[in-house]
């Protein structure tokens, strides 16, 4: 009994979750007055609760922050954050990317409170709840705002889909899987191997 309700527990996290339903437009100032506890995100007004990543979406997300860390950071090339982190693109879009690097150029949108402004890179863990989120509203989001790359790292398929924004929409570059590295011309030399990435540890 007590495995079936974990089991069910788990699966309930991974419900997906529906837009909050509105009479008007929302903006920033009534995002920052959402109740604490829950994990918001804001596009053209309407508001979505977010999910609590699930464990592998942690240990992924960890991985691969800090393996860009390494890389970015210890050659100041920029910075890089992890969710939850408010990146505020407009009145009415306010985004938490699961990883997030801003470039040494474009340091200056960095606020104490947020990030005003479209980061350099954003990566996005793939979940069973917000996937078609995260492909669609978000990726055309993430494109009109000016995100340079946009990476969705799917861990059921175990691949990573790499793209760039052409000044018109992110255009997949190339989908990593299993047996090949990850590079990324926003960041000339890095590398990342996939396997080692999605490699079960728990």
């Amino acid at each position: 009994m007590e495995v079936n309700m974990v089991k069910d527990s788990d699966m309930l996290r991974e419900t997906a979750p529906e837009y909050i339903p509105n009479s008007i437009r929302l903006t920033y100032e009534d995002y920052c007055r959402m109740p604490s506890g829950q994990r918001y995100e804001l596009v053209e007004g309407g508001l979505r609760v977010v999910p609590s990543p699930s464990v592998a979406h942690q240990e992924i997300s960890k991985r691969l922050e800090r393996a860009l860390l390494e890389w970015i950071e210890d050659r100041n090339l920029g910075k890089v954050y992890n969710a939850p982190i408010d990146v505020v693109l407009s009145e009415y879009d306010v985004v938490q990317p699961d990883i997030l690097y801003v470039s040494q150029e474009r340091l200056g949108i960095i606020k104490e409170a947020n990030i005003q402004g479209a980061p350099d890179l954003v990566v996005e863990i793939l979940s069973h709840s917000l996937a078609e989120w995260d492909r669609a509203t978000k990726r055309r989001l993430y494109a009109r705002y000016g995100v340079r790359e946009y990476w969705l790292v799917d861990p059921e398929a175990k691949t990573i889909e790499v793209t760039a924004n052409n000044g018109r929409e992110l255009v997949t570059l190339q989908v990593y899987s299993s047996g090949t590295t990850l590079t990324s011309p926003l960041l000339p030399d890095f590398a990342l191997d996939v396997d080692k990435l999605f490699q079960r540890r728990i």
